[in-house]
């Protein structure tokens, strides 16, 4: 039996009435809810930390070469050394001992001590030349992993979150402008969507950037992904966006707005777009993992950010060879650092269903 509400009920009472009528959830369900919020908010703050405070967290530049360490594994900070006596914070420096296989050894007869707040960084080696503190290892041009993670998270993130909200932005014009116009143009604007929609996302975002100069500086090649990311992306946004605004627009609240005077940008701006907001919200953090994993894509197949610039997409090209993921497992900290972005995203999506309400004007 359908639900019967009246038409005069507040956005609050009507959200009331309609709880009472549905089903109970089941026990724990709530709780369940805010678990995964608590997580992924941890996860994601973490990652804005990691982008803010990249220059005080990061123990060196994210080009800082060490030749004599190239694919050394991470360095472990420690307290008590091999007799079981306390000390301040020092690490072990390693010793090559065999250049072929790059195999190293922790040379145990000498402590380098950390030092902390030197030099602009929050933590690093009292002597950098010797031993140096990797804390995610070196890569293969001896560069430190965890400084080249931080500094990444500011390109790899950086750009999705830009991509992302023009992609919310451009669909909320396409859709608001279809949806409250209707007719020829929102023929002429879904029919293009639709073909976008129907293409494969990534093959596409790859076709698009093939065709583009290979050679371009990092400033160049940041906007050029971010424009095209957004173009991709708008499609998604429209169509959702579209369908809100055709329903609202015959609700009283837009008829008497008309009523009283108002013009065609104040209706569409000012009434129709705001009660679209919660679900740009929810497709904004969609998109951001999805571009994210676009960058990585782009940069994994030489198409994306060039090196040296430090992006996840370009640390996982790095370590792309077999013998990287067997030897040298911590050159895929990138990966492990895009799972749990996604992963944080995802749940604060999925749990917060019915948090983004819209108050209608009275």
């Amino acid at each position: 039996m359908p639900l019967s509400i009246p038409a005069r009920m507040s956005d609050q009472s009507q959200r009331s009435t309609v709880a009472a009528l549905l089903p109970p959830r089941p026990w724990g369900f709530g709780a369940r809810l805010k678990g995964r919020r608590y997580i992924g908010t941890a996860l994601f703050a973490c990652a804005i930390i990691g982008v803010l405070g990249a220059p005080v967290l990061a123990p060196h530049g994210s080009n800082d070469q060490f030749r004599g360490l190239l694919n050394a594994p991470p360095t472990v900070p420690r307290v008590i050394d091999d007799a079981g006596t306390w000390h301040a914070p020092f690490i072990y420096p390693w010793v090559l001992t065999n250049r072929l296989e790059q195999r190293f050894e922790q040379d145990r007869s000498t402590r380098v001590r950390l030092v902390w707040l030197s030099r602009g960084a929050l933590v690093r080696s009292e002597d950098d030349a010797r031993a140096p503190l990797m804390l995610g290892g070196a890569d293969s041009f001896g560069r430190d992993v965890f400084s080249r993670l931080l500094y990444g998270a500011r390109t790899s993130l950086g750009l999705a979150l830009i991509a992302a909200f023009g992609a919310a932005l451009l669909g909320a014009l396409i859709g608001g402008a279809a949806g409250y116009v209707g007719g020829v143009l929102d023929d002429a604007l879904m029919r293009v969507s639709d073909f976008v929609l129907v293409l494969p996302a990534i093959y596409v975002v790859l076709a698009l950037r093939a065709v583009l100069p290979l050679v371009l500086s990092t400033g160049q090649v940041f906007g050029l992904l971010a424009a095209i990311f957004a173009v991709v992306g708008a499609p998604f946004v429209a169509r959702g966006v579209r369908a809100i605004v055709r329903s609202e627009r015959q609700l009283e609240y837009v008829v008497a707005a008309r009523s009283l005077g108002a013009g065609h940008a104040r209706l569409l701006l000012r009434h129709l777009l705001p009660a679209t907001s919660g679900f740009l919200v929810v497709q904004w953090t969609l998109l951001v993992p999805a571009f994210v994993v676009a960058e990585a894509t782009l940069s994994y197949v030489g198409l994306g950010f060039p090196d040296p610039v430090a992006s996840w997409g370009q640390m996982l090209h790095d370590a792309s060879n077999v013998r990287a993921l067997v030897d040298f497992p911590w050159l895929l900290s990138p990966a492990a650092a895009i799972f749990l972005v996604v992963l944080a995203l995802n749940l604060l999506t999925q749990s917060r269903p019915d948090r983004l309400p819209y108050t209608r004007p009275m």
